[in-house]
């Protein structure tokens, strides 16, 4: 039941990624257009000020926004499509139904108890308009219950079949009919107990939240959950629930940390006293992770070169090259994480301490530096391009960082003699990644698995492989190397992880056409 419970709550959190992933392009679309329509940014640049130039930038803010406008909806399409085992389209649509009907039946509780209140007080007892309808601002939450819901009512109704008066209405059609009449209860039972899941999640927040060590816990546990696919769940919570905070801004109350930054950041702009918040904020989004992906992560890379084996230094450049490239320009850190998580965990214990650690200096920098991912492009549009952000502050942090990093892995790879990139023996020039041949790496990772026989399920993350298995004493692991994988790894008996990067998408196409063809 443990390892059922565990494994649930992984794929809960791989399901959050399509939703995550399609918000920080379009995010980065939003934050440049909202930027650059700024007045502060036209009286820097003149040419901004151009009547079509801020046409076409307004018309682009305006089509980038409604997907931050609709985030529950992407919650509830995502989690439907990441947790249904079987018809994922019929899921998500599923979920669009049963959110709609949640925020109905939640105004209908609402009013039955005369509990609507007038536009100029809804904010402050968390009610606000939804598609047009008043109801509880449950946010992202509203659309997990959806997703939720709709991905187990797929699963239990797909097959249903019905009597032959009513066989119309039967099989993958009865599932958004149940997802329906399901969601009613829900939607009544939510208002009551919203209140104390409200005060449950506020008296989590304090530790996350706390002024002096906050960041640091919430840096270290982010990090330290990575092997266990959980730190997209912690994220979620700190950034779309009170957990995160409730913050009133020019009257209007905002749930979470990234939806108050959206609006510090995007609306309101650096002159404004709301601007205040910025550091606060940002610390837990693009600031704290640009100090991994612009400054550890290259440490660890550069210390994994120089204590690489003389004859190795040549194939493993472009390795960790390319996992350090990865986080800087993608920020997808696990790559270079798990290529010494499972050689030495207690090394990986000592990172993600560091982590936390090396980020409460934030509380006092008063950084302000958007947006979630904290790239490199982040860094040029948002610290360089925006005023008031004391971007100078992250780079002193961040060399500070950076030479504590690369001293500590150097000293632990030497010392240890751990065989981290460069330090293999037997290194193999392997690059059937790097020339995208994923054919044959699934020639090689489906034997490697014991055969297609004993592979049971084939599923991935942002960088993973997560595959179930039969029988995972039969798996070679070594052969597994051959396939360019940067880390094999067994979270739970049965269940492996092998790690390839932002390529683990078409690997896994791959292995799916491969295992098809038999």
């Amino acid at each position: 039941m443990k390892e059922k419970i565990k494994k649930g709550i992984q794929k809960f959190g791989r399901s959050l990624l399509l939703p995550i992933a399609v918000m920080a392009p379009i995010g980065m679309v939003m934050g440049l257009t909202n930027a650059l329509s700024q007045s502060y940014m036209i009286e820097q640049v003149a040419f901004l000020g151009n009547p079509v130039v801020q046409s076409i930038i307004g018309s682009l803010k305006t089509i980038s926004s409604i997907v931050f406008e609709n985030i529950p909806l992407l919650f509830a399409m995502g989690v439907a499509y990441g947790m249904a085992k079987l018809d994922k389209g019929i899921a998500v649509f599923s979920s669009v139904l049963g959110y709609v009907t949640l925020l109905v039946v939640v105004n209908v509780y609402l009013t039955l108890t005369n509990a609507l209140v007038d536009a100029e007080t809804m904010a402050s007892v968390g009610q606000g308009m939804v598609l047009g309808i008043q109801t509880l601002k449950l946010d992202a939450a509203g659309g997990i219950i959806a997703g939720l819901i709709a991905a187990k009512c797929t699963d239990k109704f797909y097959k249903t079949q019905l009597p032959l008066a009513f066989a119309f209405f039967g099989g993958k059609k009865f599932v958004p009919i149940a997802t329906f009449f399901f969601m009613i209860p829900v939607g009544f039972v939510v208002p009551m107990v919203w209140g104390l899941f409200t005060k449950l999640l506020i008296f989590i927040s304090p530790v996350f939240m706390n002024e002096t060590f906050g960041v640091g816990v919430y840096w270290f546990a982010h990090r330290a959950l990575i092997p266990f696919g959980l730190h997209h769940v912690l994220a979620s919570i700190v950034r779309f629930t009170e957990a995160g905070g409730v913050y009133m801004i020019d009257g209007q109350q905002y749930i979470g940390i990234l939806n108050a930054a959206n609006k510090v950041l995007f609306d309101l702009g650096p002159d404004n006293p709301a601007w205040k918040l910025a550091p606060g904020l940002f610390k837990y989004l693009a600031t704290g992770q640009m100090l991994t992906t612009l400054f550890r992560v290259p440490a660890i890379g550069l210390a994994m070169y120089h204590t690489a084996f003389a004859d190795n230094k040549k194939i493993a450049k472009g390795a960790i090259l390319t996992v350090v490239l990865t986080a800087f320009l993608g920020n997808i850190t696990e790559p270079l994480e798990f290529s010494f998580l499972f050689i030495a965990p207690q090394l990986f214990v000592v990172y993600a301490i560091l982590c936390g650690v090396m980020a409460i200096p934030l509380n006092f920098l008063n950084i302000g530096i958007g947006y979630i991912r904290g790239t490199i492009f982040d860094f040029g549009i948002f610290g360089l391009m925006y005023e008031n952000t004391n971007w100078l502050n992250l780079i002193l942090l961040g060399a500070v960082n950076f030479v504590v990093f690369y001293f500590v892995f150097k000293f632990a790879i030497k010392k240890f003699n751990l065989e981290t990139l460069g330090r293999e023996k037997g290194l193999k020039n392997n690059s059937l990644l790097a020339e995208k041949k994923f054919n044959e790496i699934a020639d090689i990772v489906i034997p490697a698995l014991g055969g297609s026989g004993n592979i049971k399920n084939v599923d991935n993350c942002v960088s993973r492989l997560r595959i179930d298995l039969k029988d995972q004493s039969v798996v070679d692991v070594e052969r597994l190397k051959d396939s360019g994988t940067s880390g094999v790894f067994f979270p739970q008996e049965n269940h492996i992880h092998v790690v390839f990067g932002p390529y683990v998408e078409f690997v896994r196409n791959a292995v799916d056409d491969a295992m098809k063809k038999g």
